[in-house]
């Protein structure tokens, strides 16, 4: 690598977000969708008097009451099942953040849901930036997370949302970026 390339590297960072395309979401995802089948399943077959289910007799539940909760709670899971897929083919909450010191601009790009803000995004001048602030939150609902503050006093999110960044990830990234625009980092 020569230093005209090292150079340039450091006056563009790219930093890409993930959004609900993450493991935890397909799991849950799947996992609601295999439940809620087989409790649709289950509801439909106390109805029929047929057995549709791949292990266990359903054919036994009397279908009111117990088939119609069934069939409601499969129902209700697969609406639920809908969203969550639904959310992860959108990648609700992905984007990038990218830092350019040749083109003097921030841009924050992130996707949202479907409509007229299906696309999220903030631009502004590198001279605005006023600092980095680290905002850390520990206990039952833990937050780790980093907040670009510019001249305006709005406070814009880098990091994604859902799981907190380990602290030693999330304070090296808020150095880089204090160094790159020459802001104090707040908030340790």
């Amino acid at each position: 690598m020569t230093a005209s390339t090292t150079q340039q590297e450091n006056r563009v960072i790219r930093q890409p977000v993930l959004g609900s395309r993450r493991f935890s979401n397909y799991w849950w995802a799947t996992i609601v969708s295999i439940g809620g089948t087989g409790f649709l399943l289950a509801g439909l077959s106390s109805y029929l008097k047929v057995n549709l289910l791949p292990a266990g007799d359903a054919t036994q539940l009397v279908f009111i009451p117990q088939g119609i909760a069934m069939g409601f709670y499969g129902v209700v899971a697969l609406l639920l099942a809908l969203y969550l897929w639904l959310v992860i083919v959108l990648d609700v909450g992905g984007g990038y953040n990218e830092f350019n010191k040749d083109t003097g601009m921030v841009h924050i790009f992130r996707w949202g849901f479907p409509g007229k803000n299906r696309k999220i995004e903030f631009s502004c001048r590198t001279q605005d930036v006023q600092s980095i602030r680290v905002d850390i939150r520990e206990g039952i609902n833990p937050r780790n997370a980093l907040y670009l503050r510019a001249k305006d006093r709005r406070e814009v999110p880098l990091t994604r949302v859902g799981q907190p960044l380990p602290l030693s990830e999330l304070e090296n990234q808020g150095a880089e970026l204090a160094r790159f625009f020459g802001v104090p980092l707040e908030g340790l």
